[in-house]
């Protein structure tokens, strides 16, 4: 109890990520009521955390779900998320482990406690990879539909030149109006109230599609939904009260929400369509009637939706720059809003003069993906728990290590897929199809 007296209760989100790897945040034994922060008091809310997960877990993917249940089927569809979301309950449980033993908030630093500096890297690279990509894929829709939007607004019939017809124009606006200011945020918790009006979106969405009037392919889909591990020790950190029960907890509602909203999103869409459902179920709708006021106002509340998410992405990002280049460096505003400027401005770049870029990004995202869900945390468990607690040749360890090869298996089939249409769509264009 002398410790936390000692302690500034105005550390900040950021000071805590870059204390120096070898520094613990958990206190040495835990009290019978909660195990507590030594160096930082977590004041979110346990709805906010679970708002902030939830945005975290939610991705533009959720738009491509009716496709992928057209493919498989409803029985099999729900068999797939239900395992994946499972999967993902029990990776979030592994990295829990690891970080109450050890006493670690970052994913990075868990990679520094398993396997040194290596490790750190490995993680922070994949963190940083496929964060990145998801938050381009999110302004690519920014682009793409928010002219759209306006030119259903405006009545127009074709796109003007007018620079608010633009997709370029008008994602450097969203970027800077919007997502740079939430970005700016010192602690992850703030942005509580931002996810949760996000995800108000996505229900307003989920409620729009229901029906009124290949599998090889779903499987690494579905695998990646429920991806939220980089925010997972962050939110950990300012939950109020915070222990690794009540994370969990957290977690399992974030989950069960978006496994929900996933799985209805995709019946609806698919019970509409049927087999003539496209990839991206917007366009699907759009195709009826583009001016039709449900399916303008369902638009806005998607491009709501990924807008404010950015924002919670970019937050590991950041802390993943942070651990790697500065790790002994504590809270300093001009850094903290350098990093925010430049990551911003390199993805706008990309979306703007870079849009086959996301071809590569996909093979990323088919590398990194399985890393952080599967791999890392399976194989940081085996080295970090001590084998006095839980032996090599232990249940828990041996479940762990079946856990990493699935990873490698969605990893390998991912990968597999993508070579496979990037090879199909040559040979159609070799042909003039």
């Amino acid at each position: 109890m002398t410790v936390l007296c000692l302690i500034s209760p105005q550390r900040t989100e950021n000071t805590e990520a870059n204390l120096p790897e070898s520094q613990d945040f958990l206190s040495g034994t835990e009290d019978k009521k909660m195990t507590r922060f030594t160096d930082f008091e977590g004041k979110t809310s346990f709805g906010m955390s679970v708002f902030n997960l939830g945005n975290a877990i939610m991705g533009s993917g959720i738009l491509g779900l009716a496709y992928a249940m057209a493919n498989t089927g409803v029985v099999l569809f729900l068999i797939l998320l239900t395992v994946v979301a499972v999967l993902s309950s029990y990776s979030i449980h592994l990295l829990l482990k690891s970080s109450g033993i050890v006493g670690i908030r970052a994913y990075e630093q868990l990679g520094y406690r398993a396997f040194g500096t290596p490790g750190k890297m490995a993680a922070g690279i994949a963190i940083t990879l496929q964060n990145i990509g998801a938050m381009s894929s999110y302004l690519y829709i920014v682009k793409y539909e928010f002219p759209l939007v306006i030119q259903a607004f405006l009545k127009v019939d074709n796109l003007a030149g007018d620079w608010y017809l633009n997709g370029n124009y008008l994602v450097i606006f969203v970027s800077v109006a919007v997502i740079l200011p939430l970005a700016l945020m010192k602690q992850l918790g703030y942005l509580g109230y931002t996810s949760g009006f996000s995800l108000s979106c996505m229900v307003f969405f989920l409620i729009s599609v229901s029906p009124l009037t290949y599998t090889a392919y779903t499987i690494p889909i579905l695998a990646f939904a429920f991806v939220c591990h980089p925010e997972v020790l962050p939110i950990y950190t300012e939950l109020r009260n915070a222990t690794k029960k009540k994370m969990q907890h957290v977690a399992n509602i974030s989950i069960a929400i978006m496994y929900c909203m996933y799985f209805l999103a995709a019946l609806f869409g698919y019970l509409t369509f049927y087999g003539a459902v496209e990839a991206e179920l917007l366009h699907t709708y759009s195709r009826i009637d583009p001016y039709d006021t449900l399916i303008l106002c369902v638009r806005v509340a998607v491009l709501t939706a990924v807008t404010l998410t950015v924002p919670i992405v970019l937050f590991p990002v950041r802390r993943a720059i942070q651990q790697m280049m500065f790790p002994n460096k504590t809270f300093y505003w001009p850094r903290h809003i350098a990093i925010a400027l430049i990551l911003l401005t390199f993805i706008n770049l990309l979306v703007i003069f870079a849009p086959n870029i996301l071809g590569i990004f996909g093979v990323i995202g088919a590398t990194s993906a399985p890393c952080l869900i599967f791999i890392f945390p399976a194989i940081f468990y085996i080295r970090i728990v001590p084998k006095e607690e839980e032996p090599l040749c232990s249940v828990p360890k041996i479940l762990a290590a079946c856990f990493a090869g699935i990873g490698f298996l969605f990893m390998i089939m991912s990968l597999s897929f993508i070579i496979i249409d990037w090879t199909s769509n040559t040979n159609k264009a070799s042909t003039g199809h």
